[in-house]
């Protein structure tokens, strides 16, 4: 529960309100010196109410402070990366390990093999491994390999997942596409996800051209029965590279990713987020044919592949491995898709007793549960949801969305549906209103890609 630190609680009852005056003043600071007052856009304030965007102090398991000595009950963690709660034991004990031993070489280090040999056995649909520091490194990198493996221009993107990477390829796709020259965005098409059709169309239209086919393998539900093996044959006849995008589902879907699940293998594949709990590590794996070519080992031309100066660091990799251990030891995707289950059905339970069942709308797997706040049309909000976010908020919920850490309690969940139901029965008052701008106290939210600030 959030510790109640100068709360009005007659004002928090009716709109969600109650001060935040140092991480208020931190913002400030943030915006002064840091373009967006974070390092990640999906972080920034204008993600959250008007005056209500917390600034971390630490967290410790589920549970984070913010800087004015509130507690808060913490979801999607770490933008999912923080899968098994902060400062996880067995994390930490094997970072502390190597922080003693040196982070950095001119060489490999023997813990460069050992996390590699580790990555290969828990996703053993994988041949080689390569590991960098971001997400936006591992999947273009992926690309790049595939165009150089073909000889093809073109990359053909999932048109309905939302992010890939922040190099031009993708973000030129995308509303925020300032400073990504045209020729660039030409190269880059777009497929519908679950529509095998309308992708082997595309390859058609654009006939030896297409690269690579890239996409998240499953995102807010399973994948159409026969989907994923379609495009898998389809990549193979029309001569591409089949790409998963498993930064989400790796892990978290199995601890082998989604291709583990479905049983369908790409030709390489993209892992972050979860593998390093909180610490900088991502990865690149594949079929050892195409992996090679960034490598020594091969008489074509090479490929300039993820070379990072701290794509190694010790102590990330000691993070990654033993992540990967508490997975697969401790059966920490079964937990995550438990405490998911849970949670969804007391979500789902409240809004429905409140009424507005119809308007708070829970989807995803269990273990990548977002929500979804519908007016009194049932069409997307961003003023409902600023709305909802103030109820949590001020109930000691800290949720841009319901992804749970395997570091949550029972206690935790039954106090977040305890909050959500009383968020529910503000919502309902302002459906019956057809107006939320009363219990708004400010902006509404914004989404993160648009064209102006």
């Amino acid at each position: 529960m959030r510790v109640e630190v100068g709360v009005n609680p007659q004002n928090a009852e009716d709109t969600g309100e109650f001060p935040l005056p140092r991480s208020r003043m931190a913002n400030e600071r943030l915006h002064a010196i840091i373009p967006g007052g974070a390092h990640t856009y999906a972080k920034g304030d204008d993600q959250y109410p008007e005056n209500l965007a917390p600034v971390i102090s630490h967290g410790r398991g589920a549970h984070v402070w913010d800087i004015d000595g509130n507690r808060y009950v913490e979801y999607g963690s770490g933008l999912r990366s923080v899968s098994l709660g902060h400062a996880h034991p067995r994390v930490i004990e094997a970072v502390r390990r190597e922080l003693d031993r040196g982070s950095n070489f001119v060489r490999p280090s023997i813990v460069e093999l050992e996390a590699a040999e580790r990555f290969l056995a828990t996703v053993p649909t994988a041949e080689m491994v390569k590991f960098a520091k971001n997400g936006s490194d591992a999947t273009t990198a992926a690309v790049r390999l595939a165009r150089a493996a073909t000889g093809r221009p073109r990359v053909a993107i999932c048109a309905d997942h939302p992010f890939f990477s922040v190099d031009d390829w993708f973000i030129g796709t995308t509303p925020m596409s300032a400073g990504v020259p045209a020729a660039t965005n030409e190269l880059t098409v777009a497929f519908p996800y679950g529509d095998l059709a309308a992708t082997e169309e595309l390859l058609t239209r654009y006939r030896d051209e297409v690269a690579c086919l890239i996409l998240e393998p499953a995102t807010h539900s399973d994948p159409p029965p026969g989907y994923l093996a379609g495009l898998r044959e389809l990549a193979d006849r029309h001569g591409c590279v089949l790409i998963f995008d498993e930064m989400i589902t790796g892990f978290r879907w199995s601890e082998a990713g989604a291709q583990g699940l479905y049983g369908v293998v790409p030709d390489l594949s993209t892992f972050g987020k979860a593998l390093g709990n909180g610490f900088a590590v991502s990865a690149l794996a594949g079929r050892r044919e195409l992996m090679e070519r960034g490598g020594l080992r091969h008489s074509g031309d090479r490929v300039f592949l993820l070379s990072t100066t701290h794509g190694a660091e010790t102590h990330s990799l000691a993070a990654a491995m033993a992540v990967l251990t508490t997975y697969v030891e401790e059966g920490v995707t079964a937990r995550l898709h438990s405490l998911g289950e849970r949670l969804a059905a007391g979500v789902r339970d409240a809004a429905a007793s409140m009424g507005v069942g119809d308007h708070i709308v829970v989807r995803g797997r269990a273990s990548n549960l977002v929500f979804t706040t519908l007016d009194e049309n049932r069409q997307p909000s961003q003023q409902y949801r600023t709305l909802f976010l103030r109820r949590l908020l001020a109930g000691g919920v800290l949720a841009p969305s319901f992804v749970v850490s395997s570091a949550l309690g029972d206690a935790d969940i039954d106090h977040t549906v305890d909050v959500v139901a009383q968020g529910c029965a503000v919502y309902r008052k302002a459906l019956e209103a057809a107006d939320p701008t009363p219990w708004l106290a400010g902006r509404p939210v914004k989404p993160v890609f648009r064209r102006l600030a």
